[in-house]
């Protein structure tokens, strides 16, 4: 009789007050390893479109880097005929009429 009642070591399981072979999960383990997995997959969706995001972003700043030197270009030619052509010649008129007066005041002076 006691061959029946014993076992190998084993395949002796104990239940959750034990410590040997795999307990049943309660309701709340289970619960928890289901969230648990769905919050570890939708962290990942995160991570890949977070990736994405940030080589699309390098792809747009990589695009406008390239119209920086067409951009400096066209900044010259607008600083070019932003200066008025008018108020050029003026200009020179003034400092040729200042110079004669200046060169009167100075002969005043003597």
């Amino acid at each position: 009789m006691a061959s029946s009642t014993s076992r190998p070591a084993g395949s002796a399981s104990l239940n959750g007050n034990g410590a040997a072979g795999p307990a049943e999960k309660t309701y709340f383990e289970q619960q928890r390893e289901m969230l648990v997995g769905e919050i570890a997959q939708s962290l990942e969706h995160v991570l890949q479109n977070i990736n994405k995001l940030n080589r699309s972003l390098e792809e747009v700043i990589a695009v406008g880097n390239e119209f920086s030197p067409v951009e400096a270009l066209w900044s010259q030619f607008e600083n070019v005929m932003a200066k008025d052509p008018d108020a050029a010649a003026e200009g020179q008129e003034d400092d040729e009429a200042d110079g004669g007066e200046t060169d009167m005041k100075q002969e005043d002076k003597s």
